[in-house]
């Protein structure tokens, strides 16, 4: 496996893996590497070659008072994971390297990024288009792969490389979990052992919701009750937010009748994860009887 630390040079390669014709594959992340990452580069894998990852805590995407020094650094664990995944280049740049002296350029997708983790950690979806646009400007690949426990995120990045004419193809990919249901996440090694066990509470709520539309309820009010409920059966658990969304526009629906979101994040103690289940809607008159829900966990 390469690894490559400067701008310049990962575009040289970049360019001249181009110019073979080969489909380059990109996955972004942070580090801290788990098996929902491992997910990204092994469908990557299966599209083409080589197979580019970036490791780079990202400053912009968190605010002032977040996790950003504290956040989960394992350069040398990652770069094994890596080679034993298969991946071909490893893009580890400094903060730098990123963002020079000078660098004053930010992108913000209006509208998507304004609500619920939006509104929360404002700012936030600034840094994640700012980052991701300009990783795909120096790498070009054909494909970038995203995970979509980060919903709002991946929706934000889609709709930039839309409106911004970019050749790659965003590919969102199911969430990976735990056995007993919790999302990958690289946060989870801040939980303690009980806030690991109360964590797997969102998935529960989940589960109630799915429980509700198969059951044929499309009141999302309802929906998001049972919801709440179960999540206030977890005293060390403290809900940021439960909604239910339009997928395309991020917007709150009153009922079922077209494919939605429905989302949540939750704290514990100073730990903040997230959770979501897409259901799509086979029938657009969603609330008719008979209409073919599929709740994707």
């Amino acid at each position: 496996m390469e690894v490559i630390h400067t701008v310049e040079w990962m575009k040289q390669v970049a360019r001249q893996a181009r110019a073979e014709a080969r489909l380059l594959g990109f996955v972004p992340t942070m580090g801290a590497l788990h098996a929902g990452h491992l997910s990204l580069i092994e469908a990557a894998r299966r599209d083409g070659s080589p197979v580019i990852v970036s490791i780079f805590v990202n400053p912009k995407q968190f605010g002032p008072n977040e996790d950003y020094a504290k956040y989960p650094r394992d350069p040398e664990g990652d770069r094994q994971m890596l080679e034993a995944a298969g991946v071909d280049i490893l893009f580890a740049p400094s903060v730098e390297e990123i963002y020079p002296s000078g660098f004053r350029t930010s992108v913000n997708v209006e509208g998507l990024g304004d609500r619920l983790e939006g509104k929360i950690r404002p700012g936030h979806f600034r840094g994640i288009a700012t980052v991701v646009l300009k990783l795909l400007e120096v790498i070009a690949p054909r494909f970038a792969y995203f995970g979509r426990k980060d919903a709002q995120q991946a929706r934000v990045i889609r709709q930039m490389a839309v409106d911004m004419a970019l050749d790659s193809e965003i590919v969102v990919c199911p969430i990976v979990r735990e056995p007993d249901g919790l999302a990958l996440s690289s946060r989870n090694r801040y939980l303690s052992v009980a806030e690991r066990k109360a964590a797997t509470v969102l998935y529960r709520a989940l589960l109630r919701a799915r429980h509700a539309i198969e059951g044929g309820e499309r009141d999302t009010a309802r929906i998001a009750a049972q919801m709440r409920q179960e999540l206030t059966g977890e005293p060390l658990g403290a809900a940021d937010y439960v909604e239910i969304v339009d997928e395309g526009s991020f917007e709150p629906v009153v009922r079922l009748t077209r494919s939605c979101l429905v989302l949540l994040a939750v704290r514990f103690g100073a730990t903040r994860l997230i959770d979501n289940m897409q259901v799509e809607i086979a029938d657009s008159r969603g609330d008719v009887l008979g209409a073919r829900v599929i709740c994707n966990l």
